[in-house]
């Protein structure tokens, strides 16, 4: 079943990426193999992912440091967008899958291939993110999913994996799916896939239990610039070190768990459990600056705006011209985002306890109540008389 003659593979060191090799080899006749593995932050040594596909037959083994460009090109244009699926995903999951796509289809460009291939499987949204991604980048590329089309069961492609030298795995498989980025993780299937029932303890590695997190509160401070998270605490922090620190912090307190029914583009509801601490804790403290910054027709607008954006990051849409022109709408807007937000973490919460910055519109002289109160009482009697008129109007002809 030839479909390209040489193939870029993203690449995990999982099973199913890792028999993708010999399958697209033997079943589908591709001459030569290049995978690719993305450091976006996991946390794995990813040398020995390196190693293990050239082991299972790929011609070329890549791997691509992508952090810096995760954070500063993916996730700080989302927390300007307060993006949040169904207002409570930060997408960390969502928002890595552009970035491969891009770096898949540069690595397919610079070593001449004429496809690219993946591991998902035909029931998640990965496979739309990937699949609209590289055809938006670059259309011409074939786009090749086997685990979407083999039929194998785990055990199947394990057993095939073997007749290929790809050794299975030592130890008893966890039962549960795990994504994990320096954004957060995400967790699904075994018991998750019951809604009623808790999740357990075991699957959570940023956050701590509530009942062994800190007794006494602790106070950070947030600096943005034009909308971007740049220091912590009054330190300078480069993005990624940012993203790290605020994740120990916030996570140290319970800070960011998510449970939720989630509505996935294929049609399927699934349960899905995130930790997010630092992108929890950062949407949170930049959309309550912009409630300082912002005008309230703007702040109002552009809350449909978010809902939008989300649902395109979600949904796969990264490099697509609506996204291009919101992308620009909301860059707009964050010209006057700047400033300090001081956040309390306790006991799985995050609460903004205050906020300052030189581009204000809050005005103390007519917000008081005091003795220093400079709004004029008298022109709000005329005011209350125009607004209203219409609904006197329609009042007078209905009765």
């Amino acid at each position: 079943m030839g479909r390209a003659k040489k193939v870029v593979l993203a690449y995990s060191g999982g099973v199913d990426t890792s028999v993708c090799i010999p399958y697209l080899k033997q079943e589908w006749g591709v001459e030569e193999v290049i995978t690719l593995a993305a450091d976006l932050g996991q946390g794995d040594e990813l040398e020995p992912v390196r190693e293990k596909a050239l082991k299972s037959g790929a011609e070329e083994s890549l791997v691509a440091d992508v952090k810096e460009s995760f954070v500063k090109d993916y996730a700080f244009p989302a927390i300007q967008a307060n993006a949040l699926y169904e207002n409570r995903y930060p997408l960390g999951t969502a928002l890595a899958r552009p970035l491969i796509a891009k770096v898949l289809v540069e690595a397919a460009e610079k070593y001449g291939a004429d496809a690219i291939a993946h591991g998902c499987t035909g029931k998640g949204n990965d496979q739309v993110r990937f699949d609209v991604s590289v055809a938006a980048l670059n259309p011409h590329l074939k786009i090749l999913a086997p685990a979407r089309e083999w039929g194998m069961s785990r055990e199947e492609t394990i057993a095939y994996g073997e007749k290929f030298g790809i050794p299975s795995p030592v130890k008893k498989s966890s039962p549960y799916s795990i994504d994990r980025n320096l954004l957060g993780r995400s967790i699904e299937a075994g018991v998750l896939e019951d809604p009623a029932i808790e999740p357990p303890e075991e699957i959570y590695l940023m956050t701590k239990a509530i009942a062994n997190t800190p007794n006494e509160p602790e106070y950070i401070e947030i600096g943005f610039n034009r909308g971007i998270p740049t220091t912590l605490n009054g330190e300078y922090k480069n993005p990624v070190e940012l993203i790290e620190h605020l994740n120990q912090i916030a996570g140290n307190h319970g800070v960011g768990r998510i449970d939720m029914i989630e509505n996935r583009l294929v049609g399927i509801k699934s349960r899905e459990i995130y930790e997010a601490p630092a992108m929890t804790v950062l949407v949170q403290a930049h959309r309550d600056l912009e409630s300082l910054t912002l005008t309230a027709d703007l702040t109002h607008y552009k809350r449909g705006i978010e809902e939008t954006y989300s649902q395109l990051v979600y949904n796969g849409l990264w490099y697509s011209p609506l996204k291009a022109a919101l992308d620009a709408f909301i860059q707009k807007t964050q010209e006057r985002v700047c400033g300090t937000v001081r956040v309390k973490l306790f006991k799985g919460n995050a609460f903004i306890v205050g906020r300052s910055s030189e581009n204000t519109l809050y005005t103390p002289d007519l917000a008081t109540y005091g003795a220093d109160d400079k709004f004029d009482h008298k022109a709000a009697e005329g005011f209350i008389y125009v607004w209203g008129l219409p609904t006197r109007i329609w009042s007078q002809q209905t009765r």
